[in-house]
């Protein structure tokens, strides 16, 4: 069984629904005669993994967004989504075992659904089975180590920060260290209480690397979408230069 899916929709049924399972996307056009060819071959094929894998059809003449974000200069264009990324795709009407084993390829192994089953439950224990099975993954090692952060008992600082230093610097991770070092919650639960601290920082951020430090951990916890962290940016910037 497959979905239709538009410009508006591709969002939501595309790219987040890849978070959960991957998503095999058709690209189109009724006039298309090897389109209608290859249609029923990839229906078949991802009916036959029993819900592991989805299948949606994006018309491209009606859907020209999509069209222009996969570049879509010939059809059928086959994609595979996985994590709101593509990871592997085809051109042209291929024939039914090729596709099968394009569409098998997608299906997660019995340890990969393990770590998904650990990672949705997301208590500290089913985080360091991940993390035995897999220790450099990024989501457990995030999850874990923000969990850590949080509780703040003895050691647990420390652990969330070498947790976090085994894996390459994202936002997330960024946010993460600073939650750590700083001792804070969130900018939304602690917001007055931050706003106090980079008050009483601003005068020292210049002379002291420890206070600079924790200015830039504490808009860190603001986080971006908050209005104070470019005003508090500014203030920064114009004391250091």
């Amino acid at each position: 069984m497959s979905i239709d899916v538009t410009d508006a929709t591709f969002q939501s049924a595309v790219i987040e629904r890849s978070s959960t399972v991957p998503v095999v996307i058709d690209l189109w056009a009724p006039w298309c005669g090897p389109c209608r060819t290859l249609g029923p071959i990839i229906e078949d094929a991802v009916e036959a993994t029993d819900g592991a894998v989805d299948l949606v059809k994006v018309n491209v003449d009606e859907n020209p967004q999509v069209s222009a974000a996969f570049q879509v200069q010939s059809i059928p264009a086959v994609y595979a989504m996985v994590d709101g990324k593509v990871v592997d795709g085809f051109l042209g009407a291929h024939p039914a075992p090729r596709v099968q084993e394009f569409v098998s390829g997608l299906v997660p192994s019995d340890a990969e659904k393990t770590l998904s089953a650990l990672l949705e439950t997301g208590d500290e224990a089913s985080l360091r089975q991940v993390l035995e099975l897999k220790p450099d993954h990024h989501d457990a090692i995030v999850a874990l180590a923000e969990l850590l952060a949080d509780r703040r008992e003895n050691g647990d600082t420390e652990e969330a920060l070498a947790l976090i230093g085994r894996i390459p610097e994202t936002p997330d991770t960024r946010r993460v260290a600073a939650l750590a070092r700083t001792g804070a919650s969130d900018g939304s639960s602690s917001g007055d209480e931050i706003t106090a601290k980079l008050d009483g920082l601003l005068d020292q951020v210049k002379a002291d690397d420890a206070a600079r430090q924790e200015y830039v951990d504490l808009l860190e916890v603001l986080g971006t979408d908050d209005p104070r962290t470019a005003d508090y940016r500014k203030r920064l910037t114009a004391r250091l230069f």
